[in-house]
């Protein structure tokens, strides 16, 4: 009888869609001088832990908290949810290793940032990656 339960909801699972948050993307973009970038380096990136790409200093932004396109991002690329990411950088900040990246207020505010900083990396929702001229998209997930 368990087994015919367990099967009968596993197979129940297959026909609903995923919810929202796990159908969305998020692009890292930046200008097009810089080079395609995997995930452990947008960590770095994102935690301070690297300033910099080829040996070429990069400003990295974020989209201000509580923001749905920056819980995407940090669920996808460096595995934390707000409250962890934040305390992380309270502690990094306590002990004098850096301050957070900058925080703007949405998709297009990231878009313009990065458009006029040529040093800029951002990331948008892949729903606002109809990127305009002089962006390219470095990861998506």
């Amino acid at each position: 009888m368990n087994k015919i339960l367990i099967t009968s909801l596993l197979s129940l699972s297959f026909w609903f869609p995923p919810s929202s948050s796990d159908a969305e993307s998020v692009v890292v973009i930046g200008h097009p001088g810089l080079p395609k970038l995997d995930v452990t380096t947008i960590q770095k990136l994102y935690t301070g832990r690297s300033i910099e790409i080829n040996g070429k200093s990069v400003t990295v932004v974020n989209v201000v908290p509580n923001n749905k396109t920056r819980k995407i991002f940090l669920e996808k690329f460096l595995a934390q949810d707000e409250e962890k990411y934040l305390a992380y950088w309270t502690v990094r900040r306590f002990i004098g290793k850096g301050t957070p990246p900058k925080e703007l207020g949405s998709n297009e505010d990231v878009i313009a940032f990065v458009q006029s900083h040529a040093d800029a990396i951002g990331y948008i929702s892949a729903d606002e990656s109809r990127l305009p001229a002089g962006l390219n998209v470095l990861n998506e997930m």
